[in-house]
């Protein structure tokens, strides 16, 4: 299995790392996995150097969640670092593209560029949604917010299963440190070539928000999935592949 040994426990990760091209790091959203990158994984492997991270107290990564956006940012900069990546593409979903950002943000001189997806410059939480989480209970209505109307019944029996055996504390945590994220004053100064993703139908992080970083973001270009949601990358994989596969063969011809 791949480990990285890292101060905060070992780190896993998904993807060889043996072989050339750009490489890009992918970051999972809250209370999720490498697994929500798996598609990307086997669909980009021939045109770049792909790897998925589980976060710390995720997945099969060992430690404690971070408390802030901050931490995992940090967190991730010194997989980076232990991977022998230099300026690699940042691709982060949901919780995990405020950790990409804010990794640019920190440490621009070691990212080659953002890839952001079901993003947002603030990622506000509902109230109920906390609340439930803090007690531990996951909201009932997750599973409508992830996902949007037409995704397959395959996958949404996929996304119940994870949430009912979804650890709640991991989830507030993450959810949490969402809810104290704000990066609206940093986006003019992001000089990074950044892809924006979203999709059409997504209800935590919709439309709106992603309109409103492409005109923030003097280097930044916007891809709306039609019919997608929040979990664009699971739903609608050959599209988002192929929209992250052309910001990548034009980062290496640039």
């Amino acid at each position: 299995m791949p480990y990285l040994d890292l101060a905060e426990g070992r780190c896993f990760y998904s993807g060889n790392n043996n072989r050339g091209g750009m490489p890009v790091l992918f970051c999972h959203g809250s209370g999720g996995s490498h697994q929500h990158w798996l598609y990307q994984l086997k669909d980009l492997e021939n045109i770049c150097n792909p790897v998925a991270v589980d976060l710390p107290g995720h997945g099969r990564s060992e430690g404690k969640p971070a408390e802030s956006i901050d931490q995992y940012a940090t967190w991730l900069y010194q997989v980076s670092q232990t991977l022998g990546f230099k300026s690699p593409l940042l691709a982060g979903h949901s919780m995990g593209s405020a950790v990409a950002l804010t990794m640019g943000l920190r440490y621009s001189s070691s990212v080659g560029g953002l890839i952001l997806l079901g993003s947002g410059c603030r990622l506000r939480v509902l109230p109920d949604f906390l609340d439930n989480l803090k007690t531990g209970v996951m909201p009932a209505q997750m599973l409508d917010y992830l996902y949007g109307p037409d995704a397959p019944e395959v996958l949404l029996r996929m996304g119940r299963r994870e949430l009912e055996n979804a650890d709640t504390a991991v989830y507030y945590a993450d959810l949490n440190a969402c809810n104290n994220f704000d990066a609206t004053e940093d986006l003019p100064g992001i000089a990074l070539p950044t892809l924006i993703i979203c999709g059409s139908e997504d209800r935590l992080t919709p439309p709106k928000y992603s309109h409103f970083m492409k005109d923030k973001m003097p280097r930044s270009s916007l891809e709306i999935i039609p019919g997608a949601g929040h979990m664009a990358m699971l739903e609608q994989p050959d599209k988002v592949s192929w929209v992250i596969s052309r910001f990548i063969m034009d980062q290496t011809s640039s």
